[in-house]
Parts: C-alpha cells; sequence; structure tokens
C-alpha cells in the first residue's frame, strides 16, 4: 500500500512541478524535484534523470 501511495503522490507532484514550469510565477522545480526522488525508488527512468541533473549541478561526478 505504501509503494502505490509514493507512486501516486510522486506522480502529483511531477505534474505540479510541470505546470508550475509553465506557469512564471509559479516555481515547478520544487514540486517536480521531491516527485522525481519518490519514483526513483521504483523507475529506472526517473533515477537516471535524477543523476543527470546532479551531474549538471555539479553535485555528481
Amino acid at each position: 500500500m505504501k509503494k502505490y501511495f509514493e507512486i501516486g503522490f510522486g506522480l502529483i507532484l511531477i505534474i505540479i512541478g510541470f505546470i508550475g514550469g509553465l506557469v512564471p510565477v509559479f516555481q515547478g522545480w520544487v514540486f517536480g524535484i521531491p516527485g522525481l526522488i519518490l519514483l526513483s525508488k521504483y523507475s529506472s527512468f526517473a533515477k537516471k534523470i535524477l543523476i543527470w541533473g546532479q551531474k549538471k549541478s555539479g553535485l555528481k561526478k
């Protein structure tokens, strides 16, 4: 049950983050990154996006 809650909540956060990226006043990354973190436990695609973002930001070499 916890797994489904985390996946659902992660997807909701990513959707809110995507909408926030389109609206200039709303910061989408605040919701998108936690959504990716939640989904990275279950999705290799989300994990790859997180690793790519860490490399781009200089947090991971």
